[in-house]
């Protein structure tokens, strides 16, 4: 009877109240018991309780029903949760954060305008259910329910053959189960599990992401839908990143790597010229390494066109000591005249 009551107010509610309406049934067990409702604005942030997402507070009553209405919310599907807390106000203040063993807690899609109902199943377990004006109200408990048997894939065949095979079917069905419904928040809150960099799946995200148009698509859809909203600008933001970084992480094409191989050559080609040339430079420095300091010294006056007796004046000896120290010099260098030792140095 209390069932059907609560089920003629979920469909009039509308009608009486012109505003949301979220209203259950939990274990009575649960009377007195604090129950939250927060607004995810932050699809990287549904998986634990904020403080700063919390909206609206209530409390259990002695038959374990709870209510949420009003007329503050956004007039635009959001994601919402309902956060039952088991723990007493009285103990650490980390039961906000979703660290309460006995909270319970449901992720849905609503708007200013519906009213859902939580009725409790058989087993008595809370918030697992949803009656909704809002046809996508559920879906996010769908999308739970593909995650699980997404992971018995795994366990069941953990090989990386196997692994792969996994990914590309997983990730083809939860985005087409994203696009059935066309509702973009259930599209983010499947890419926030998908592109986590805490999953495995993070790696076949970056693959899928640099191949697949999905994922720019969907940038469309939630500027059709969503447009200048917080979670569309950071959806954008994300992929346009990870997108240089699939880029990064690529193994280079056999293009690049031509390309890679062409700078190489130049890079030693010019080495090579660059050393040859010092070497060519170096040469004259090497012949005279090989002479006398007199020897030298008669090489450089060579060098400024000095003639014999110029040089002799120059050195103070005799011309015929010149004479001999240049004939010493053409054994040495391999040379028979002077315009060749001027070559020879001048190379």
């Amino acid at each position: 009877m209390r069932f059907l009551v609560l089920l003629l107010l979920l469909i009039n509610a509308p009608l009486l109240f012109g505003q949301y309406q979220f209203s259950g049934e939990v274990a009575q067990e649960n009377a007195g018991s604090s129950i939250y409702l927060s607004v995810i604005e932050d699809y990287r942030k549904s998986s634990r309780i904020y403080l700063d997402q919390i909206v609206q507070k209530s409390e259990v009553d002695s038959l374990g029903h709870f209510n949420f209405q009003g007329n503050n919310l956004n007039i635009a599907n959001r994601i919402y949760r309902i956060h039952l807390d088991g723990c007493s106000d009285n103990e650490s203040a980390n039961h906000f954060l979703g660290q309460c063993n006995n909270s319970k807690s449901v992720l849905f899609i609503a708007n200013n305008k519906d009213t859902l109902l939580f009725p409790t199943s058989f087993e008595d377990e809370a918030l697992c259910t949803i009656n909704s004006t809002n046809p996508n109200s559920g879906l996010l408990l769908e999308i739970e329910n593909l995650k699980n048997q997404m992971a018995y894939d795994f366990v069941d065949f953990p090989s990386e053959a196997s692994k792969k095979l996994n990914f590309k079917k997983w990730f083809r069905t939860l985005h087409d189960f994203g696009e059935e419904f066309n509702e973009p928040l259930a599209e983010l809150y499947i890419y926030d599990f998908l592109s986590d960099k805490r999953n495995e799946t993070f790696k076949y995200y970056l693959n899928d992401l640099s191949e697949n148009p999905y994922y720019q698509n969907l940038v469309e859809r939630l500027e059709n839908s969503y447009p200048n909203s917080d979670f569309t600008n950071q959806y954008v933001a994300e992929i346009t990143t990870d997108k240089e970084l699939a880029q990064f992480s690529k193994p280079k094409s056999s293009k690049w790597n031509r390309t890679l191989i062409a700078l190489l050559a130049v890079s030693i080609l010019g080495n090579v010229v660059f050393f040859l040339g010092k070497k060519r430079k170096n040469q004259p420095n090497a012949l005279l390494e090989k002479l006398t300091p007199q020897e030298q010294k008669i090489v450089h006056l060579i060098l400024e066109d000095k003639t014999n007796k110029e040089i002799a004046t120059e050195l103070f000896v005799s011309v015929s000591t010149v004479k001999t120290h240049i004939n010493n010099l053409y054994k040495k260098l391999d040379v028979s005249s002077r315009e060749e030792m001027l070559v020879r140095f001048k190379k």
